[in-house]
């Protein structure tokens, strides 16, 4: 009987440490131990492993079997131990021998027959993996989200008894280097499939150029959702780094990659009845939530006041800060959320403030009572506010080509987001202060302008950053070198909740 150690990796966040499954095989009564802090999931492999090795053709060994998973201050937790352990029981008990297992990491959870079922995280543990240069063998079904890193060898296995054939050097498992992935056919809504709304086309165009929030009122049925869907086509395409970042986080919450989707933007939507922690993360295993899943890309809230209050204010720190770290009294982890919040919203609880058919009867108490659901702080770290009425019928009947397209947008969108990335190396809605004072300064009447505005509107020093950030875009659209007065004059009026209260609102609607 011997000792035998076998290379694996946990998981922690956005983390994967690596582990050494450490495994003796000894004299005395037959136990079967795992140490250094499993979770229930993985205290249970012993009767997977067990199983899996029977049923494989092998012998359980009669004596003492300890598996220590090191480092031991380190939690483990999910099925992924479950190969490398079943391996180590076969080469600590003399069973199998061999030497292909050197610089090479496991992965994969087995069924009772032997089968290796897919695991979480297989793309963050290659990202890892890679940086130590080892190899990796995972299941079959993990194994072109694996071959995402392009510069890590990946091997795929079905079943226990395939993992035993290479290590005996009878049947060696194909180990494939990761290439890059060639972006796919992008199919995205059109923006010429909205009609009218030409404000809303234009804040949309901004916020898709500079990479800012963007708050849509009106009501119902005016194409608040529309112009939230087709937001992703308008921006540009992802990088490959960033395209990972995105595609390990959703390997790590359990969603699957699709490939010929690749480098595409995320878009999530969540229902209004979503908790803080599925927005934000969390949960006993620390997952990422949709904040996490739209890094890079998007997320759109609907309905943006029937959203419970604790849970909307969740956002205020990952807007400002791009990442969410979930804290807990044993641990902490770190998600990145770097994403674009785009949302809607009725007017007033019937939905129909303002509107021309005067069919709101809202007073004013319930129109500011419903916009409270939704926090100054909150609502100061929106860019834009915009209204979108209803549209006309007259441009329902009109033709499509008489809009400009996704495409001819996007152009113009790519156009302004490279001359922001070559001038600051960021785009406009990331500038800190002190990029906001050396890139974003107005010009002398501009700035006359905005004093003017800051003292009437009593605006905070965050909306008047925001507004300069927004001015910066519109300008870049234009190709302008500098702010100009109708750049500003521009930005002022996309933030229309700044202008006067909700009850002077609904006061002029009922009149």
């Amino acid at each position: 009987m011997a000792m035998t150690t076998i290379l694996s990796r946990a998981q922690h966040g956005m983390q994967a440490p690596l582990v050494r499954v450490e495994v003796d095989v000894g004299s005395g009564l037959p136990t079967f131990t795992i140490v250094g802090l499993p979770e229930a999931v993985v205290k249970e492999s012993r009767d997977r492993v067990r199983a899996a090795i029977l049923n494989s053709g092998f012998n359980e060994p009669a004596g003492r079997i300890t598996v220590n998973l090191s480092p031991a201050d380190l939690p483990k937790e999910g099925g992924c131990f479950d190969l490398p352990i079943a391996l180590g029981v076969l080469i600590a008990s003399d069973q199998l021998k061999g030497s292909k297992l050197q610089e090479c990491e496991l992965y994969g959870e087995l069924s009772l027959n032997g089968e290796l079922r897919p695991i979480k995280g297989a793309l963050l543990a290659a990202l890892s993996a890679s940086l130590d240069e080892h190899a990796l063998i995972v299941p079959s079904e993990n194994a072109a989200e694996a071959r995402l890193a392009t510069r890590c060898s990946v091997a795929a296995a079905g079943c226990l008894l395939d993992v035993v054939r290479h290590v005996r050097g009878t049947e060696p498992l194909s180990f494939i280097r990761g290439e890059p992935v060639a972006p796919g056919s992008l199919v995205v809504d059109d923006l010429r499939d909205v009609r009218g709304q030409p404000l809303a086309r234009r804040a949309l165009e901004i916020c898709a150029a500079g990479q800012h929030s963007l708050l849509f009122i009106g009501p119902p049925g005016t194409g608040k959702s529309m112009l939230a869907q087709r937001l992703p086509g308008l921006l540009p395409p992802m990088t490959e780094t960033e395209a990972l970042e995105t595609a390990a986080i959703h390997s790590v919450a359990g969603r699957p990659i699709r490939l010929g989707q690749w480098r595409v933007r995320p878009f999530c939507s969540p229902h209004h009845t979503a908790s803080a922690i599925s927005l934000v993360g969390g949960g006993p295993r620390a997952r990422p939530g949709e904040i996490s899943l739209a890094h890079h890309g998007v997320l759109f809230l609907d309905e943006l006041p029937e959203f419970g209050r604790r849970v909307l204010e969740v956002l205020r720190e990952p807007l400002e800060s791009a990442t969410v770290t979930i804290a807990r009294a044993a641990r902490q982890a770190e998600f990145p959320a770097d994403f674009q919040l785009i949302a809607a919203m009725n007017p007033c609880p019937c939905g129909y403030l303002g509107d021309i058919g005067g069919r709101c009867h809202c007073t004013a108490e319930s129109v500011e009572r419903y916009r409270a659901r939704i926090s100054g702080p909150l609502l100061d770290r929106l860019d834009m506010h915009v209204e979108v009425p209803r549209v006309p019928v007259e441009a329902l009947y009109s033709p499509a080509l008489s809009c400009e397209s996704t495409a001819e947008v996007a152009r113009r969108v790519c156009r302004a987001r490279d001359l922001q990335c070559s001038r600051q190396g960021t785009t406009n809605a990331r500038l800190n202060s002190r990029a906001i004072e050396q890139h974003c300064r107005p010009t002398r009447a501009g700035e006359a302008l905005l004093r003017r505005a800051a003292t009437v509107l009593g605006l905070s020093a965050r909306a008047h950053h925001r507004i300069l950030r927004v001015a910066r875009t519109i300008a870049d659209l234009a190709t302008a070198p500098a702010i100009e007065v109708q750049h500003l004059g521009e930005a002022m009026a996309l933030r229309q909740l700044d202008r006067r209260p909700a009850g002077e609102q609904a006061n002029d609607s009922n009149s």
